[in-house]
């Protein structure tokens, strides 16, 4: 791992006044401001039909890791310039690991959204299937690297890698693995990244110089510090802002660059593997999720009633399962209101997501009673 800030990047950190992003990108050795307002030079992906049916087809598999909220699910729809994962503002929005395609060139990059990473207190407390922790390990299992997702922003939590997250990388110890912080652009002080990042990866950064320092311990013999808190053996950081998008081109062209020779696990023309309905379910229940307060959201159950797309229109019902009817009352609103609102939302989600129109309805039933906006 290599890193080196140029001077520019340096005079930026001295200002207290100066509200740009710094987007830095260890690897490249180099350092850039943005500005909120400024919009990043991106490189579009050719048609399919542009490419060059002689060259070598490439591969890359990513499983996307970290704790819950630190924002994976948007980092992954951002990178891959798609709505694939469901998002929304409380924990454990993804339940199951989900997968995003990217294809551009000769180049396939896949992405294995996986759920935070949790304990069996947080998966008996917010309903989670006991599968919810076994998710990651089959992603990572089909990975070629491991993208740890980091939230920058949140001062209880940032100087330190959480112990899951630690202890998965020492399971997969053979595959190597990158650092993204995220949410940089929530971030006052630019001079706390640079601090950020010497205390996660063990100091194992030396500012000014192209090398690290020596690190030859076989992977069986891998530790991590003391207080196990930081991991020594990340082999690039990216600094990003997954909700403006900076910073992801530079990673995107990374793992271009990082791609296997081998052929694609999937077509050019496709964003994800899901299936439409599974998509609309997740999307469902992201905004109940949103628009519901406390735990009251993870008790619901959400499925499918009908699914048909008709003269370029997407016709689909999903009935929520309300465990009591004081619940299905709130989720309705007076006069049905709030899930009025809350099918107006999915509704703009789907669309983004299938680039079609969208009729949808959302019913709730309790005890036998069912009620439909």
């Amino acid at each position: 791992m290599r890193y080196n800030l140029l001077a520019s990047a340096l005079k930026l950190l001295n200002s207290t006044k100066n509200h740009n992003l710094l987007v830095v990108n260890v690897r490249s050795l180099t350092g850039s401001a943005q500005t909120n307002d400024a919009v990043a030079p991106t490189t579009r992906p050719p048609p399919a039909e542009s490419r060059n049916a002689g060259e070598e087809q490439r591969s890359l598999h990513i499983a996307v890791i970290g704790v819950p909220n630190v924002g994976k699910s948007t980092f992954i729809n951002n990178t891959v310039n798609h709505r694939v994962c469901p998002t929304s503002a409380k924990v454990h929005t993804t339940r199951q690991s989900n997968t995003a395609i990217f294809t551009t060139g000769q180049t396939q990059l896949v992405f294995y959204d996986t759920p935070g990473l949790v304990t069996q207190h947080e998966i008996r407390r917010h309903h989670l299937d006991q599968n919810f922790k076994s998710a990651y390990r089959h992603a990572i299992q089909h990975a070629d690297i491991i993208a740890v997702v980091h939230d920058a922003s949140n001062a209880w939590t940032r100087k330190e890698l959480h112990p899951t997250v630690l202890d998965t990388l020492k399971a997969y110890s053979n595959l190597p693995s990158f650092l993204v912080l995220n949410k940089i652009d929530a971030l006052k002080s630019k001079r706390l990244l640079l601090d950020l990042i010497k205390t996660l990866t063990n100091d194992t950064l030396t500012v000014g110089k192209r090398e690290v320092q020596a690190k030859s311990t076989p992977a069986k013999e891998i530790r991590i510090n003391k207080r196990e808190t930081s991991w020594s053996h990340f082999s690039d950081v990216f600094l990003v802002s997954a909700l403006t998008g900076n910073g992801l081109q530079e990673m995107q062209n990374y793992l271009v660059g990082q791609a296997k020779p081998r052929d694609w696990k999937f077509p050019a023309d496709i964003h994800t593997d899901s299936s439409p309905e599974a998509q609309i379910v997740e999307s469902v229940r992201a905004r109940l999720l949103d628009y519901l307060p406390q735990e009251i959201p993870y008790s619901l159950k959400c499925e499918i009633e009908y699914y048909s797309v008709e003269k370029n229109v997407v016709y689909t019902s999903v009935q929520v399962q309300c465990p009591t009817t004081r619940i299905e009352r709130l989720i309705c609103g007076e006069g049905n209101g709030k899930l009025r609102q809350i099918t107006e939302r999915v509704t703009s989600d789907l669309v983004e997501m299938f680039g079609q129109a969208v009729s949808l309805t959302i019913s709730t039933i309790s005890k036998g009673k069912k009620t439909a906006a």
